[in-house]
């Protein structure tokens, strides 16, 4: 259970960072509103929301060991300066996720983390840095509602940008279909997520006994 919580707390502050880098690039594009929302703290109540922030996410763990995105900040993005802003608005959110996971990966790398899969911390760390790189991937992805989406979302046409925002509800179940419906698409995401982590000398295997311990109730 001890991995459980680790993760979880952890899981639960990156998933702030990363709406706050969308709230706080925002508020320097001209949406003056989100301070008043609240959205400029890591106060993660701020960013909930009851099922894109927790049903879906813990589904997505639970079933695959997937970092779904979580959370939500509701951007007035009629007020920012320019489609450029709108843009950064939409990536701001992954660069953060992008931020921590080379702050995780390095200390893999310089060896501040244990390089022993049995040891709590290397687990819990080995996990989670699984998680951040599936939810950055997935973030990335130009599917509506996630965050690749709306950054090429200003420059498409407002007729063209409006009929796929309308598949913004069904978006995260159809990547969640392919994901466990498509081997090719799945093989290719897993060895993306495989292939960060030996960037920086982290070992599959341990990701999968974090995500063991991760799920104590089936021990």
């Amino acid at each position: 259970m001890d991995c459980f919580i680790i993760v979880c707390i952890l899981w639960v502050a990156s998933l702030c960072l990363h709406e706050y880098g969308h709230a706080y690039v925002a508020f320097r594009g001209g949406d003056h509103t989100v301070v008043a929302k609240g959205y400029l703290t890591m106060n993660p109540v701020r960013y909930l929301h009851p099922i894109y922030s927790l049903a879906l996410p813990l589904l997505f763990v639970v079933l695959g060991g997937i970092g779904l995105p979580g959370g939500a900040v509701y951007i007035e993005r009629q007020l920012l300066r320019s489609r450029g802003w709108d843009t950064a608005v939409s990536l701001a959110g992954p660069a953060a996720t992008l931020a921590l996971v080379l702050l995780i990966g390095l200390a893999f790398k310089l060896g501040l983390i244990p390089h022993d899969g049995t040891k709590l911390t290397t687990m819990s760390l080995a996990f989670l840095f699984q998680l951040e790189v599936s939810s950055l991937l997935l973030c990335l992805l130009p599917v509506p509602p996630m965050d690749g989406f709306q950054a090429i979302a200003p420059w498409l046409p407002p007729k063209l940008r409006q009929q796929l925002a309308g598949f913004s509800g069904m978006g995260v179940m159809f990547i969640f279909m392919a994901l466990w419906s498509i081997p090719s698409f799945n093989h290719a995401f897993w060895d993306l997520v495989r292939g960060a982590g030996a960037i920086f000398g982290i070992e599959p295997s341990w990701g999968r006994m974090g995500l063991r311990a991760f799920r104590f109730w089936e021990h």
